[in-house]
């Protein structure tokens, strides 16, 4: 079933160190034609810890108040509604997912930890389980460098692919395909990258796009690649179903791309205005 015509891009608002999260999903909202919802979950039971329940509704209500300003400032005409409700922001986050256009979410500041990251962090489980595509905004600003996406040729990886020429199109970007192959195969892999970039350009004939097979580790490829490029785009388990909820490379650019990411999982396509044809979600286990 396709995402509602109407469907927003959605914030998880955690903490304020998520408000530079506002900002780039203020601008993909505006891009799409899309209303921006703003969604922070109250904890109660810390709230009740504190010395007056007030307080931690008060600096709720506040974060509240500047994730709105700051989206009003990037995007003067853009929708915006704001929402404060009960329970875990996780699982609140994934539940609103299945009915949302995008999820954005900050990422916690693993890029830059240095440090190995659990599964159980709240920006892995959101991408793992959302049933949208997930927006990863790092703390950093990037460069103003191409849009990257990760093509091996799976059909999840072509609707990556497809969102990546949408991406690039929007910001007036250029467009770096990369299919990574462990061991040499020729020019097959080479003309199977070319191919697919070739059938997606047709609908974005402003769009410059390049293709890269390079040998080695995806991930590690990628991640290097991911370096020099404003904005990347990954399938989430691209020709790897059996591992369940997020693939090797999807995992590796989670975890040590700096630039922004874009998990593309659930209802998934080219990211239009409600017209364009839709992809079957992910068989999630």
């Amino acid at each position: 079933m396709a995402a509602p015509t109407d469907a927003a891009v959605l914030v998880g608002l955690g903490t304020e160190r998520n408000l530079p999260v506002v900002r780039l999903a203020a601008q993909e909202a505006a891009a799409h034609n899309r209303p921006l919802c703003l969604l922070h979950a109250f904890n109660w039971a810390a709230a009740l810890q504190a010395p007056s329940v007030a307080g931690p509704r008060a600096d709720a209500e506040e974060l509240m108040s500047r994730a709105t300003e700051i989206a009003a400032e990037v995007e003067p005409g853009l929708s915006v509604d704001g929402e404060i409700v009960e329970g875990a922001l996780v699982d609140t986050l994934v539940r609103r997912s299945e009915t949302a256009f995008l999820l954005a979410v900050g990422d916690g500041g693993m890029a830059t930890s240095g440090e190995c990251v659990s599964v159980d962090t709240p920006t892995v489980q959101v991408a793992a389980r959302a049933g949208c595509p997930v927006l990863v905004v790092r703390r950093e600003p990037p460069p103003q460098g191409p849009v990257l996406v990760g093509v091996d040729g799976s059909d999840s990886s072509q609707a990556a692919l497809e969102w990546a020429f949408e991406c690039a199109a929007r910001r007036k970007a250029r467009l770096s395909a990369v299919r990574v192959v462990e061991s040499e195969q020729g020019a097959e892999d080479a003309e199977l990258l070319l191919g697919l970039v070739a059938r997606s350009a047709r609908r974005f004939p402003s769009v410059a796009a390049e293709c890269h097979t390079i040998r080695g580790d995806p991930g590690r490829v990628l991640v290097e690649q991911s370096r020099s490029a404003q904005v990347v785009l990954v399938a989430a388990r691209g020709d790897e179903p059996w591992r369940g909820m997020l693939g090797a490379v999807s995992q590796a650019l989670l975890y040590h791309s700096p630039a922004p990411l874009i998990v593309v999982r659930g209802l998934t396509g080219i990211p239009g205005n409600g017209h364009d044809a839709q992809r079957p979600r992910d068989q999630r286990p």
